[in-house]
């Protein structure tokens, strides 16, 4: 144990405290067994560490923070660890990577049923599941997603600038008043093209030059290494996904043309569906229904979008189109902040929302036409600073987190 301590205290000595992120606010930290998901580098290892240092002294040895990623677990199981951290007093272990660790999921659950009094936080990849595996932890364990920054985040980091988080309704109602609000405090249009560039993983304020080949990396990464682990995905066709996603990168966001993308990427059309669930879970691309309520797994989308526009520029061999670009920030921000996201349709708006609004996306001229028969219509417009009746600046979406 006295390694893992070591490692513990040097992880948590160089964890950065000058920002931490909302949703640490919003975890159940008392909870007997907690997940965290999300896609590599959305910053779940440093939110697990930060937890630590706000919570307990450094010498506090009732918790201990470990990586299922070190050579320590070659020879040492999940369930030796936490049976010797109980025996010494502990109270609190978190296990981060956890997905990268063998089998998981029973050793987990072991674990849980033999010391009922130790709180146990993992943080995991995107594409792991509950219920997979010999242990079926899903009665058991309360789930977060971590998404990426958000706008507003991104503008507390970048700039120094803390605005409201607002609700979705509140902004729908109210929203010039929120835009007048940011305006007093900063010019959102300085700081939204960067943000759409580059700032969505927060890895971008480590170094902004290498950022995009990081992305390229975490891409490679979910692609070669967690969709061949965890979706059994073989290796031959990673190329292909690849490929698929560059296409997808480089489309204007209309209707999906699944004969194209098999043809484009030689792959079956079956074959194709089944990938872009998988991308999906993974947090790589976002698939649109106009009806999630009756959708079967291979189900054609109606649209497919990147998952965030970062990824949009660095997946595209070319400068990505503008609407792609702001349905795909739009899009990313809705669902990141828990509301339903599905597909408008041809004659009304891009999105639906939670069932009941109706979104049009677009540029500073773009007028009513497409929401003008919808109760609960509005646009979302990019390129101006407050609102106008129920035409919202599209920056002010990313603020909803």
């Amino acid at each position: 144990m006295e390694k893992l301590y070591a490692y513990h205290d040097g992880y948590l000595s160089m964890v950065p405290m000058d920002y931490v992120r909302g949703i640490i606010d919003e975890i159940d930290w008392s909870a007997r067994l907690i997940i965290i998901k999300g896609p590599k580098g959305v910053g779940k290892s440093t939110l697990m560490q930060q937890y630590i240092r706000k919570n307990y002294s450094p010498d506090d040895r009732h918790v201990l923070y470990c990586s299922a990623d070190t050579s320590y677990f070659s020879n040492n199981t999940l369930v030796e660890v936490a049976d010797r951290f109980v025996k010494l007093g502990g109270k609190h272990l978190f296990i981060d990577e956890v997905h990268k660790y063998e089998n998981w999921s029973q050793e987990i659950k072991e674990i849980y049923d033999l010391h009922r009094d130790l709180r146990i936080v993992l943080s995991g990849s995107s594409l792991i599941r509950l219920n997979d595996g010999s242990g079926d932890l899903s009665r058991r364990m309360v789930e977060y997603s971590m998404p990426g920054l958000s706008f507003r985040e991104f503008l507390w980091f970048e700039a120094g600038v803390k605005l409201p988080k607002i609700s979705l309704d509140d902004l729908l109602t109210s929203p010039n008043d929120f835009c007048m609000e940011v305006k007093s405090k900063c010019h959102p249009l300085e700081y939204f093209p960067s943000y759409l560039k580059g700032g969505y993983y927060p890895f971008y304020f480590e170094n902004r030059k290498t950022y995009p080949f990081q992305v390229e990396n975490v891409v490679n990464y979910i692609i070669n290494t967690e969709l061949t682990v965890h979706r059994r995905l073989e290796v031959g066709n990673t190329r292909k996904i690849k490929a698929l996603l560059q296409v997808m990168s480089q489309m204007v966001p209309y209707e999906v043309d699944i004969r194209k993308l098999s043809a484009t990427t030689s792959l079956q059309r079956l074959t194709v569906l089944n990938y872009l669930h998988y991308l999906e879970e993974a947090n790589l691309i976002v698939r649109l229904f106009s009806d999630l309520s009756t959708i079967t797994d291979l189900q054609k989308p109606d649209k497919v979008l990147i998952d965030n526009p970062n990824l949009l520029y660095v997946l595209s061999d070319i400068n990505p189109h503008i609407g792609t670009i702001r349905e795909s920030f739009f899009c990313n921000q809705l669902s990141s902040s828990g509301h339903m996201v599905e597909y408008g349709g041809v004659k009304s708006g891009d999105f639906k929302i939670d069932k009941s609004v109706v979104v049009e996306v677009g540029g500073e001229e773009k007028g009513f036409g497409q929401v003008k028969n919808e109760p609960n219509g509005y646009v979302a417009a990019d390129g101006i600073e407050t609102a106008l009746f129920k035409k919202i600046p599209l920056w002010a979406f990313g603020c909803l987190y």
